[in-house]
């Protein structure tokens, strides 16, 4: 089993990742393989509404001059997907929409690539918004007809400067318990029957 976290701040490293990351070293103690996309500095533009995807059908985005498919394809091959994204006026990071717009659109067109898989979004915020952000993301899993993984709390984590959200141990144990109601989950769903 594999999840795919992707980073959506445009800071690599930053507080995002560092949420991400608590999740992350959950799943790797269950033996689940784990892998961090950061798309700082990384080229994604958002989604053309050209409808190629649909007519072509080949599980890709018509749009390859960035990184777009290579995330795509991460997903596809992925059992859990992770969004991450700092809080930008009360939404998500352009980057991350960029990824779940045309992710979304492609899977649609292709019978629903990203059906039952395991989902959950991660949110880094200084003080407000992180609320709609968190939608946001979870809006993107629920249309994907995938199946969201809760924690103990919203998944939510406090900070500005870089290295923040390492003060917010609320935030750091929802990851955590997020990283092991993921890795349940996922053995569940793949369990022999």
């Amino acid at each position: 089993m594999k999840v795919v976290a992707f980073n959506g701040s445009a800071r690599r490293g930053g507080n995002t990742a560092i949420l991400l990351g608590y999740t992350l070293s959950e799943l790797k103690k269950e033996g689940i393989e784990t892998e961090l996309v950061e798309l700082g500095g990384a080229e994604i533009h958002g989604c053309l509404a050209c409808r190629k995807c649909s007519v072509r059908k080949n599980r890709r985005c018509s749009q390859e001059n960035d990184m777009g498919n290579v995330c795509i394809e991460k997903m596809d091959a992925a059992d859990g997907i992770l969004l991450g994204s700092p809080t930008y006026v009360a939404d998500v990071s352009p980057e991350i929409k960029a990824l779940m717009d045309r992710a979304c659109l492609v899977s649609k067109a292709n019978s629903g690539m990203f059906r039952h898989k395991v989902g959950a979004g991660v949110v880094a915020v200084r003080r407000a918004g992180a609320m709609h952000a968190f939608d946001a993301l979870n809006h993107f899993f629920l249309i994907s007809e995938m199946i969201v993984a809760g924690s103990s709390y919203w998944n939510i984590g406090i900070g500005y400067e870089p290295g923040d959200v390492e003060k917010d141990e609320e935030g750091i144990r929802t990851m955590k318990v997020l990283g092991q109601n993921m890795a349940w989950l996922l053995k569940k769903l793949h369990a022999p029957s």
